[in-house]
């Protein structure tokens, strides 16, 4: 079974409140993976791409088997405790997807320049290319605290309070968080923010 394969039910019970530290964790985790498996591959990708999204959401439901014991409901859901160890997990690959962020927004912008000058190529599509780059330029720049921030919700779609609890921070500091990234991001590579809004507070 992997992440990109699973289907989980129309109208799954909910797995918050649920014992995961008992003898036989099998079915319980079998739930967590239905329910959150796709969404948190679909993060990943984005982020790292679908080979090491595999990999990493693999990881992430073994170290969560591993460290079931040491699930408090009581102080997070289900899923941001998923999304922070998975946010663990992504910091090793920091380098390399700091690296790989570099040499897209190179690459982008000498497509560009070789794209506008074959006729016959749209605006709009010089003008996405730019925005990608430009996008890539940013995130690259970013320290890794507030490069999570963003990117889990933005992409990751988890509320400020969710994000909080995935990574171990006051509320107040995701939102301070994101209200500088998005000053930055604006001051600095003209990056459109209409993708990157905040998720419930």
């Amino acid at each position: 079974m992997t992440a990109k394969s699973a289907r989980p039910s129309p109208h799954p019970p909910p797995v918050d409140g649920l014992d995961l530290s008992g003898p036989d964790p099998r079915s319980v985790f079998g739930r967590l993976f239905d329910e959150h498996a796709p969404s948190l591959h679909g993060y990943l990708a984005r982020r790292v791409g679908d080979q090491v999204a595999d990999d990493l959401v693999s990881e992430t439901f073994l170290v969560a088997l591993q460290q079931r014991h040491t699930y408090d409901s009581t102080r997070a859901g289900v899923r941001p405790w998923l999304y922070g160890i998975a946010s663990n997990l992504l910091r090793r690959h920091v380098r390399q997807e700091v690296r790989g962020w570099r040499a897209r927004a190179r690459l982008l912008g000498a497509d560009q320049v070789q794209t506008e000058s074959h006729e016959g190529r749209t605006t709009d599509r010089v003008s996405a290319q730019q925005r990608v780059r430009q996008l890539a330029g940013a995130l690259a720049a970013l320290e890794p605290g507030d490069r999570d921030v963003l990117l889990l919700t933005s992409w990751g779609h988890l509320s400020s309070t969710e994000v909080a609890q995935a990574l171990g921070i006051p509320v107040g500091t995701v939102h301070s968080r994101l209200h500088r990234v998005r000053r930055w991001l604006q001051s600095h590579s003209s990056v459109t923010t209409s993708g990157m809004e905040d998720g419930d507070a």
